[in-house]
């Protein structure tokens, strides 16, 4: 499942713009692959982004991953929720399990990522 308002990596993390600020958080087909998330370790509020260097990293029952920056920017907002409930990285990938919201420092950037369509397709290459 992809939203269109959305950008993608290849590392399956999405970004939401708005304005020169933007959300990132991971793509429902990663939560899915990687099956229930127990633990999300984040960076800080302060703390800089730099695009394609990890930044975090989510602990399933099957595997630990790095959270990769799609993008790079300052961390502005932690999802601090996700300390007490992983498991919403699952449950809600696009609402409720975000898991920052950064100041962009260079927004052009997101012309490096794919858009919903290019994303589905990237995906279903992927997964044959």
């Amino acid at each position: 499942m992809t939203r269109k308002e959305l950008y993608y990596s290849e590392t399956h993390e999405w970004v939401k713009v708005e304005g020169k600020d933007a959300y990132i958080g991971l793509t429902d087909y990663a939560q899915k692959e990687l099956g229930d998330i127990v633990y999300v370790e984040l960076p800080e509020e302060g703390d800089k982004l730099s695009a394609s260097e990890p930044f975090g990293s989510v602990e399933a029952v099957k595997a630990v991953e790095d959270i990769i920056a799609p993008v790079s920017g300052e961390v502005l907002k932690v999802n601090v929720d996700l300390e007490d409930k992983p498991e919403l990285v699952n449950k809600s990938p696009f609402e409720d399990g975000w898991f920052l919201k950064i100041k962009l420092t260079n927004a052009e950037e997101i012309e490096n990522l794919m858009t919903a369509e290019e994303y589905k397709e990237f995906i279903e290459d992927d997964s044959e």
